[in-house]
């Protein structure tokens, strides 16, 4: 199964994301005319049909902008490249965010259970357009790891930002009179909820209440682009400033403010592209304790997406239509790898993305970027991981391996997610429960106890 390659890579694949407010289900408005759930349907049905001029007119203006109908076609033919041909679609769900209706209509491919995530303006356009992976019913439902002690912490909303992006949160406070050190969690790729959930696993989850049972308060929070997806797709450019930094730097001076947490004692956590990140993040929060790295890319995206691909192919037989899918991705991609600051178009996309927000991506340069970091840094890396692969950890070692402020672990049995396994990682291993191993969690606890207790009264 392709089924995480594809998750991984869906929020750079499509410029249109679809918001997931946290508003209770409700019924769309049973005037016909106005019946999302058909227009919805059928909007699937023309995309299987390879019919993209039709569902192109249903954009409102901004998406046609956005998602030119060329770009439409290879988002679904690169969707069909990771998940396996198109088969059937199932009953769908509906959703209000806002003024906006969603309508969810589950697609069933070869490889891979998808929601296609369609967006209604109040004329019946279509405003957003996003697919993500549908939990199976089957699908067993989360559990706290055995290092989890319910008793020693409790867990709170919190709300920071101010204004049009607001996000929700959660803390965990440990139980007792405090001050607490306190961790931010920053996401890795995609619209993520504050679990960071991927199949039945939540790994933020494990790591927020695996660290407050040990005494350090932990904050999770909704991603930017899951809870005002319908607002950023709107945007005619955008970079991971936008997509993460703005909102990591706010999470940070947010837990500073909380009175049980030691405002000299907050650290930012960066999974997958939150650590890719960590050195922009740090750059603006300097008044934070330390950094943590777990699997920062440290190459350009395209060039790892690239990586993936060719491992992925390594572990099944390619059918000749998958192939020829696999090839025009590879060749969008390639366009990627030749965009030019100099000549490009700033309204131009690649993959459904801007051009701005690849050229941003590939000026990171974090491994580099890192040296200016003074503070302590904690850097793991999962040997098992095809994500983001040994060759990232090498690079994060070359460049800071000499300071003794910095500290770098690699598990061998562990994967993308922190979880324990044997042999090659597959993407079947992300549709089990699992849980992020307890080594992970002794680690940060440990380092940030070395860190706290190191510093001056």
């Amino acid at each position: 199964m392709r089924y995480d390659m594809f998750r991984r890579l869906a929020v750079l694949l499509c410029v249109v994301v679809v918001s997931t407010l946290p508003s209770a289900l409700k019924a769309l408005a049973e005037d016909p005319s106005v019946n999302r759930v058909t227009e919805a349907e059928s909007f699937v049905d023309l995309l299987a049909n390879g019919d993209f001029a039709s569902a192109f007119a249903r954009f409102d203006t901004q998406m046609k902008a956005g998602l030119p109908e060329s770009q439409l076609k290879t988002i679904w033919t690169t969707i069909q490249t990771q998940a396996g041909p198109y088969q059937n679609r199932l009953a769908p769900r509906t959703e209000q965010s806002g003024a906006y209706d969603v309508v969810f209509v589950p697609c069933a491919f070869e490889q891979a259970l998808l929601d296609a995530k369609i967006v209604f303006d109040s004329e019946g356009r279509i405003a957003g357009l996003f697919f993500v992976p549908a939990q199976s019913p089957a699908e067993p439902e989360w559990q706290p790891p055995a290092y989890v002690n319910a008793e020693s912490f409790r867990e709170q909303e919190l709300t920071f930002g101010s204004g049009e992006w607001a996000l929700p949160g959660t803390l965990a406070l440990p139980v007792g009179k405090g001050p607490f050190p306190a961790v931010i969690l920053v996401h890795g790729s995609g619209p993520h909820d504050r679990d960071e959930t991927i199949g039945p696993s939540k790994p933020f989850r494990d790591l927020a209440q695996g660290l407050a049972s040990r005494g350090i308060a932990v904050l999770r929070y909704e991603k930017r682009t899951k809870v005002h997806g319908a607002k950023m797709a709107g945007m005619t450019s955008f970079t991971v400033n936008e997509e993460t930094v703005d909102d990591a730097v706010a999470a940070v001076a947010a837990v500073k403010g909380v009175s049980a947490i030691d405002p000299h004692a907050v650290f930012a956590l960066g999974h997958s592209l939150g650590g890719t990140v960590m050195p922009r993040i740090a750059a603006r929060t300097t008044d934070a304790a330390g950094y943590i790295v777990l699997a920062g890319i440290t190459r350009p995206l395209e060039e790892v997406a690239l990586e993936q691909l060719a491992y992925l192919e390594t572990l099944e037989s390619t059918s000749p239509e998958e192939k020829e899918r696999l090839e025009a991705f590879v060749l969008e991609l390639e366009k990627v790898k030749a965009l030019d600051p100099a000549t490009m178009d700033s309204s131009a996309t690649f993959l459904g993305v801007p051009a701005g927000y690849w050229l941003d991506l590939r000026s990171l340069k974090p491994a580099e970027a890192a040296r200016e970091i003074e503070k302590p840094m904690l850097i793991l890396q999962g040997e098992r991981d095809y994500q983001v692969t040994m060759t990232d950890f090498r690079n994060w070692k070359a460049a800071l391996g000499g300071r003794p402020n910095v500290t770098l672990v690699s598990y061998p049995d562990l994967n993308h997610l922190f979880q324990s396994g044997s042999g090659r990682s597959t993407p079947d291993e992300y549709q089990m429960l699992g849980h992020v191993s307890e080594a992970v969690v002794d680690q940060i606890v440990s380092w940030i106890g070395g860190v706290v207790g190191k510093r001056k009264p």
